[in-house]
């Protein structure tokens, strides 16, 4: 179903509702996980707001945060940003955005308002923005906004299976890939190997699957190629537009739906046509030019034979029976042949 507003007309779909009161309780009874690659520091509740501050972990009953041992790198950070611009061309396909917003606070709050725990995913991406309730300045917080359709952990030098894995089961997120680079890390948590896990929750748990639900048939295998291409390659290009005519399809929307691509969709049809006709023009006027010298050189090779007393019989007089043997050369052959054998035997170079 098309809408007048273009951007719009891919949010028709019913968002994922928040968690509900219980499921927040489990989430907020979920023991205290292992965080690999991390150090706990003390962070007052009263600091969450002060300073620059990123970290895997914080837990309100201890006022600890976990925050990584190494500081991240291109390796960590390039996959997800890529993953935005990969969304983009998806998004582009389909006819409608789709919106990363990239780390910010998953907030589980208590009863009076105040942060209990907080989880920060490394890339998060809503594929109906414009319907969804997104989070705010001071993140996402439970039971209150809208989850992302697909959160995003880049393991280099952590392990999310050994800790945060579990907290987003708990917490009820519906999809959450995991990836491991293919950029090598020194400081890389031994078992892990470059690729990318699909979890897909299914009655309260995760589920390894080898595609996403979020994005129809996207494979664990093409998102993460096309997380570590050093350069966009033809065949990711062509899985993403798979891809985004595939949502397309389930959403009633395609390019023509997205304002710019709309845009540059005419321009290019007004060259097209353009081009086209002055092709046309340009090839019409070479052959009609081929075709009237051809006539003017009949003509004159048949005023040419009659002049000399020859009948013609069985000459080939059409000048189009003879490609690669210019105008002068014809007529000089026809002036200086004794007949028919004589003049093939000087267009072809003989009796010269």
């Amino acid at each position: 179903m098309r809408t007048d507003d273009p951007s719009a007309a891919a949010d028709l779909r019913p968002q994922p509702r928040p968690p509900e009161p219980a499921q927040s309780r489990r989430a907020g009874k979920a023991r205290t996980p292992r965080f690999p690659g991390c150090r706990p520091i003390p962070l007052r509740r009263g600091d969450l707001d002060t300073g620059d501050r990123r970290f895997e972990y914080w837990d309100g009953d201890t006022e600890t945060a976990w925050i990584m041992r190494d500081p991240t790198g291109i390796g960590h950070e390039q996959p997800s940003q890529r993953l935005a611009s990969l969304c983009a061309s998806i998004g582009a396909a389909r006819g409608a955005p789709i919106e990363c917003f990239g780390s910010f606070d998953l907030e589980l709050r208590d009863e009076r308002n105040e942060r209990r725990r907080i989880l920060q995913a490394d890339q998060s991406v809503y594929l109906y923005p414009g319907r969804a309730r997104l989070p705010d300045r001071g993140g996402l917080v439970v039971g209150e906004h809208d989850y992302p359709d697909v959160v995003v952990e880049v393991d280099d030098t952590t392990d999310v299976r050994r800790g945060k894995l579990g907290l987003y089961e708990a917490w009820g997120f519906p999809e959450l890939w995991v990836e491991v680079p293919d950029r090598y890390s020194p400081s890389r948590r031994a078992g892990l190997r470059p690729g990318l896990t699909i979890h897909l929750l299914e009655g309260g748990a995760y589920r390894p699957a080898p595609a996403s639900r979020a994005f129809p048939a996207w494979t664990a295998e093409e998102i993460h190629r096309a997380m570590n291409e050093a350069s966009l390659s033809v065949s990711t290009s062509e899985v993403l537009v798979r891809t985004g005519r595939a949502l397309g399809v389930r959403d009633g929307t395609g390019p023509d739906d997205a304002p710019w691509l709309r845009i540059e969709r005419q321009e290019a049809r007004v060259e097209g046509y353009a081009r086209g006709r002055a092709e046309g023009r340009t090839e019409g006027y070479a052959r009609g030019r081929a075709e009237g010298r051809t006539e003017l050189m009949d003509e004159l090779i048949r005023k040419i034979l009659a002049s000399r007393g020859l009948s013609g019989a069985g000459f080939p007089f059409e000048a189009r029976e003879w490609p690669g043997v210019s105008d002068e050369e014809i007529l000089d052959a026809l002036l200086h042949c004794e007949d028919e054998s004589d003049f093939r035997t000087r267009l072809q170079g003989g009796g010269r």
